[in-house]
C-alpha cells in the first residue's frame, strides 16, 4: 500500500516508534522557529541546558509581534535575542522585516523537511510539502538541542478538492467552510492533507492560508503536496534548487476523507468570539462596521494586499472606518509599492502599519468597545483584539474590502451591482523583488565563542519548580466552562507581552478576562498549591508556554477537565502540572469553585496506572479522573519540568 504525503514526510523522519495511530512516536526535527512572544523564553531555556550551540539544520528567530516600544521592555528584549542568535547559531529577523510564517516560507521552508516552531500557526510551512507543527517553548528548544520531537501518531485526514473557486471567493473562504463543518476541536489528532485536482487552481500562498489556520481545528499539522506550484513559487524567491517533488502514491489511503467542491463556496464570515462560529456572509451583512483590517500571517500573501487594492482603488473607505493594513512583510511591501498598490490603499484612506503581526496579537489597532471589526486574522478570541469587550468577525481580504468601503459588513459579490465593479482577481508580479537585506545571518562557531547575552532588567533567568508531592490537598481556585483559550487563560496585548521574559510579572495578569480577582486570591495558596476545573477543549489556540508557565508561578498543580487542546496539555506536562480529565463527564458539574480536593499517594497512582481518585472534601464524594500521560511526560510531571528531567540526566551522564 502506498502512502499519502503526511505519511512520507513523518516516515523519512521517524527515529523512534511505529506509525500506528495513537502510538508515541519520536520525529527528527531539521528546522525551528520561534517569534519574540515566545523565543525570549525559548532562548532562556537553551541556555539553561548549557548547550553551546544549536544542533539543528536550521533555526530562526523573527521579531514580529512585541514592535511596539512604548518603554524599553520589547527594545531589551529585541537586543537579547539578537545577541541569543549570535551566540547559539540562529539567523536574526529584524524588527520590521515581517511576520514568521510567509517569511520562513519565503527565504528558508524546503518541502521534505520538518520544523517545529513556538508559535501555533506553524503548519502555515505546510504549504510547499513540509511537515510543520506548533509546539510550546519548552519542546522548540528541545529540537534546538538536537533532541527528537515526541507526539502521539496522528490520523491523516484527506480532503480532496474538486472545481475552482468562483469569482469573489478565495482560500480564506476555504478554510472558513472547513471550521463551518467541524469547529475548533474537529482536527483534534488529526494532520490534514489537501490533495485532488482543486489544488491547481490555489497558488501557495493561497494553501498557507488553509494550513495556518488548520490550527484553528486543533489540527496536529496541515499538509499540501509539493508540486508545480510549489516549484514556481521557490522559482520566483530565487530558490528553485531547494524544490524536490512530494505528492502522495496513486494507491495511498487516508483515516478520514472529506471532499469539497471549491466551485460551490460562497464569501464565509467567523462571528464572535470563535473560528469555529462560521455562517455565509450573507446572513450577517448590512450591519455598521467600525474596523476593517487586511494582513496577518492567515492572509499574508501580495494578491491578499493586491485584491483588496484594487476593490477599493479610486474610491474612499467610508468616513466611519479605520481601514487597517499590515503588511506581512517588507519584501511584500516593496512590491506592492513597485506595483502600484501601496498607493491605490493610502489613496483610498488605508492606514498601513509596519510590517508584523500588530494587531493579530492585540499590539496595536485595538477597536473601539462594542464595534464590530472585521479581520483577516485567524482567530477572534474574547479580547485578544486588546479591547475586553470586543466584536471581531473573521473575513477574507474581498469581504474586509468591500465592507471598507460600505461602512457595513457587505457581501463582496455585490460590489458588481453597487459600482458595477469587476473581480479584480490580482496576481503576484512575474519578476518580484526579492529583500533579504533584514535577515541577519548567525557568525561562526569560533566568533560566537566569548559573546554575552544581552540582558535588561526585564530579563529575568527561569524560575525552578519543585517536585510532585506525594500528596495534594488543594483548593479549586477557578472553575470555568468549554473552549477556554490560552488567550483567556494568559492575555496577550501591548500591556502583557512586554513581561513575556518576566515570568513572576507577566503572572499578575494570568486569568485576569475570566475572573480579575485570581491573581489576587492565588497569593494565599501559591507556596500550598491550587487546582482549575474547565469542560471540553481546554487550553484552545496559541502555543504560549505561558499560559501554562506563569499558572504554575501562582501554584497550579492540578488541571482537571472533559478534554485538553493539544499543544496546551502538552505544554502543561513539560512545566510540572498535571493534566487529568474525567472519566464521567458528569462529575464536573458535582464540583464548586472553593471546593477542597484531595488526591493521595499520587506519585506511585499515575505511575502505576491511567486512574486516579480525587476526593472532594466538601462534598464527601470521590471521582475518578485519568491521564494520558507517556512514561516520558511522566518524568516531566514528577520532577517539577522538562528542564529538571534534562539537568538530571546530564547530572548522572
Amino acid at each position: 500500500m502506498g502512502m499519502n504525503v503526511a505519511q512520507k514526510l513523518i516516515d523519512s523522519h521517524l527515529e523512534a516508534g511505529t506509525m500506528s495511530q495513537g502510538e508515541e512516536i519520536k520525529l527528527k526535527m531539521d528546522q525551528t522557529l520561534t517569534q519574540d512572544a515566545t523565543g525570549t523564553m525559548v532562548m532562556l531555556e537553551f541556555e539553561a541546558m548549557g548547550i553551546p550551540r544549536v544542533q539543528t539544520e536550521l533555526s530562526a528567530q523573527y521579531v514580529d509581534h512585541n514592535l511596539i516600544q512604548s518603554d524599553y521592555k520589547n527594545p531589551d528584549d529585541h537586543l537579547f535575542l539578537r545577541s541569543a542568535c549570535k551566540k547559539f547559531g540562529v539567523h536574526y529577523s529584524r524588527p520590521g522585516n515581517g511576520v514568521s510564517h510567509p517569511v520562513h516560507q519565503e527565504r528558508f521552508g524546503k518541502p521534505g523537511k520538518t520544523l517545529i516552531g513556538s508559535d501555533s500557526h506553524t503548519p502555515a510551512a505546510g504549504a510547499i510539502g513540509m511537515l510543520a507543527i506548533g509546539a510550546g517553548g519548552l519542546d522548540v528548544a528541545m529540537a534546538m538541542a538536537g533532541k527528537p520531537y515526541t507526539i502521539r501518531m496522528p490520523e491523516v485526514w484527506g480532503v480532496k478538492l474538486t472545481g475552482e473557486l468562483p469569482d469573489w471567493v478565495s482560500a480564506k473562504d476555504v478554510i472558513l467552510t472547513m471550521l463551518q463543518r467541524h469547529d475548533v476541536d474537529g482536527g483534534v489528532g488529526r494532520i490534514i492533507e489537501y490533495y485532488g485536482p482543486g489544488l491547481d487552481s490555489l497558488s501557495c500562498m493561497d494553501r498557507h492560508v488553509i494550513a495556518n489556520m488548520g490550527t484553528e481545528l486543533g489540527a496536529t499539522s496541515t499538509v499540501f503536496p509539493s508540486d508545480e506550484e510549489v516549484k514556481r513559487f521557490l522559482r520566483s524567491q530565487g530558490r528553485e534548487d531547494d524544490w524536490q517533488e512530494l505528492k502522495a502514491d496513486p494507491d495511498a489511503e487516508y483515516d478520514v476523507h472529506e471532499e469539497i467542491d471549491l466551485s460551490e463556496l460562497v464569501p464565509m464570515i467567523a462571528k464572535p468570539s470563535s473560528p469555529g462560529n462560521v455562517v455565509p456572509v450573507r446572513e450577517v451583512e448590512g450591519q455598521e462596521i467600525y474596523q476593517s483590517y487586511v494582513g496577518s500571517s492567515a492572509n499574508p500573501g501580495f494578491r491578499d494586499f493586491a485584491s483588496a487594492a484594487e476593490i477599493v482603488d479610486g474610491r474612499q473607505v467610508h468616513d466611519r472606518v479605520s481601514f487597517d493594513v499590515n503588511p506581512t512583510s517588507r519584501q511584500i511591501l516593496e512590491n506592492l509599492m513597485n506595483s502600484g498598490h501601496l498607493q491605490m490603499l493610502t489613496r483610498a484612506g488605508a492606514r498601513i502599519h509596519q510590517a508584523g503581526c500588530n494587531g493579530c496579537i492585540g499590539m496595536g489597532q485595538a477597536p473601539a468597545t462594542g464595534q464590530i471589526s472585521l479581520r483577516t486574522v485567524p482567530r477572534n478570541f474574547p479580547g485578544r483584539s486588546g479591547t475586553k469587550e470586543d466584536a471581531v468577525y473573521l473575513v477574507s481580504p474581498e469581504t474586509a474590502a468591500a465592507s471598507a468601503l460600505t461602512g457595513k459588513i457587505t457581501d463582496p459579490r455585490d460590489l458588481e451591482d453597487i459600482y458595477g465593479m469587476s473581480y479584480p482577481n490580482a496576481k503576484e508580479p512575474e519578476n518580484i523583488t526579492i529583500n533579504t537585506d533584514q535577515l541577519v545571518e548567525p557568525v561562526s562557531e569560533e566568533e560566537a565563542q566569548g559573546l554575552e547575552l544581552e540582558k535588561g532588567p526585564n530579563v529575568v533567568s527561569l524560575p525552578e519548580f519543585g517536585s510532585l508531592p506525594d500528596k495534594l490537598e488543594v483548593p479549586v481556585l477557578l472553575k470555568m466552562g468549554d473552549d477556554i483559550s490560552t488567550d483567556e487563560i494568559m492575555p496577550a496585548g501591548s500591556r502583557i507581552l512586554p513581561y513575556r521574559s518576566n515570568i513572576p510579572k507577566i503572572s499578575e495578569f494570568v486569568f485576569e478576562q475570566v475572573d480579575e480577582t485570581f491573581f489576587e486570591r492565588s497569593q494565599d495558596v501559591r507556596e500550598s498549591g491550587h487546582a482549575i476545573v474547565a469542560g471540553t477543549n481546554y487550553g484552545q489556540g496559541s502555543s504560549r508556554e505561558h499560559a501554562a508557565l506563569a499558572p504554575r508561578w501562582l501554584g497550579t498543580r492540578v488541571k482537571l477537565v472533559k478534554s485538553f487542546a493539544r499543544i496546551h496539555r502538552q505544554n502543561l506536562a513539560n512545566f510540572g502540572i498535571l493534566p487529568l480529565m474525567f472519566k464521567d463527564d458528569s462529575d464536573y458539574e458535582s464540583i464548586d469553585q472553593g471546593d477542597t480536593l484531595v488526591l493521595d499517594n499520587l506519585r506511585d497512582t499515575i505511575q502505576d496506572g491511567t486512574d486516579v481518585e480525587v476526593y472532594n472534601q466538601d462534598k464527601d464524594e470521590t471521582y475518578v479522573l485519568e491521564h494520558d500521560l507517556s512514561e516520558r511526560e511522566l518524568q516531566m510531571v514528577l520532577e517539577g519540568s522538562q528542564i529538571g528531567v534534562v539537568k538530571k540526566e546530564f547530572a548522572t551522564a
